[in-house]
């Protein structure tokens, strides 16, 4: 089982991170270089790079300013149409 990773920053030391467990992330913590307090930066949980979480989540950004490409126009929505001279003499809907 895989803990979060949260990030912390010290107003002297810069940012650092510190793994919790979702029920017991407080809101500050001790910076690991002054032993200063830190508090939690927001954003929540740390998602790694390269991770399928961040693949998605940069994907979904991406939409915005990089629109998918349209090849074709879409396809006609109604019923086939088909050349067999026996299909008129069916009953129509």
């Amino acid at each position: 089982m895989s803990v979060p990773l949260y990030e912390f920053r010290c107003r002297d030391c810069g940012s650092f991170d510190r793994s919790y467990s979702m029920a017991e992330v407080p809101a500050a913590a001790d910076c690991p270089d002054c032993a200063g307090a830190s508090r939690r930066q927001p954003g929540g949980a740390f998602v790694r790079p390269g991770s399928a979480a961040a693949r998605l989540i940069d994907a979904t950004t991406r939409t915005a300013s990089e629109p998918a490409v349209v090849g074709a126009p879409a396809g006609r929505g109604g019923a086939p149409v088909t050349r067999n001279p026996l299909h008129r003499k069916l009953p129509r809907p």
